[in-house]
């Protein structure tokens, strides 16, 4: 296995793509979890880590750019709540070959409203009954499913399903179990978040990062560039780090050292 660090991520292939969009290639290395990824500093419509170790897709930084993730083939069972926030504009998400079991694991993506590309053969969760129903009535922009297009006849077929009882019945189903996840997914994090409670703190938004990046502006030192550098290339805000923001205001600066605030 291979961390994902932001050596990495440098190092890695850049390219124009067929649709003209510059890519990212992270295939391959047998990352097993997504962290870093605020070192692309939002260079990117589409980052590709196909053929990977990841288990859960999470811990993504503010990627306004990016349209595109391509996830074939790693280990993949639970998406986070909440990507649509830092990832607004994705339109695009391709699954194949991974381990997404219920309708319920897929709730976490009807968030995005710019989302009309799915595909998830390959996954246990594409044999289920009205599967192909519930997706068209779950994603009303969706175009492509598992690469057959959505037709209107496809739309109307899942919402006079939806309107019977044995629908009415299965979206009650998927939004139970939803929230059973959802509380063991908070339960599992909150029993092993210490470490990252001891190291970690929170993920930075898009105020944060315009912080960091004047601050980084402002520094007096090489060394305070590079701590501010590896703040703002991970994503990821430590706990002293907040603490100082919160007690020197809300734009984090001192009168003496603009960028003390944000040292850690």
């Amino acid at each position: 296995m291979v961390k994902l660090t932001p050596e990495l991520i440098n190092q890695s292939m850049q390219y124009i793509n067929p649709c003209r969009e510059r890519e990212l290639d992270l295939r391959g290395y047998k990352i097993p979890q997504i962290e870093n990824l605020g070192a692309t500093l939002d260079q990117f419509d589409t980052i590709d880590l196909s053929d990977n170790d990841l288990r859960k897709l999470d811990n993504l930084p503010h990627l306004p750019r990016l349209k595109c993730l391509l996830l074939n083939n790693n280990r993949i069972l639970r998406i986070s709540d909440g990507l649509e926030e830092v990832i607004p504009n994705l339109s695009s998400i391709i699954l194949t070959g991974n381990n997404l079991q219920e309708l319920s694991d897929l709730e976490a993506l009807s968030g995005f409203k710019k989302l009309d590309t799915i595909c998830l053969l390959i996954n246990p969760v594409s044999t289920k009954p009205n599967y192909r129903e519930y997706m068209a009535y779950k994603f009303p922009q969706l175009r492509l499913l598992d690469f057959r297009k959505i037709k209107q006849k496809d739309r109307q077929q899942a919402l006079e399903f939806f309107r019977t009882k044995p629908g009415k019945d299965l979206l009650k189903e998927v939004t139970k179990k939803s929230k059973l996840s959802a509380a063991a997914a908070l339960a599992a994090e909150a029993t092993n978040g210490k470490a990252a409670a001891d190291g970690g703190g929170r993920f930075a938004n898009p105020e944060d990062m315009q912080r960091i990046r004047e601050a980084i502006k402002r520094a007096s030192s090489l060394a305070e560039v590079e701590r501010l550098s590896q703040i703002l290339q991970s994503g990821q805000l430590p706990e002293k780090f907040q603490h100082e923001m919160g007690q020197n205001g809300h734009n984090g600066t001192t009168a003496s050292n603009p960028a003390v605030a944000l040292e850690y």
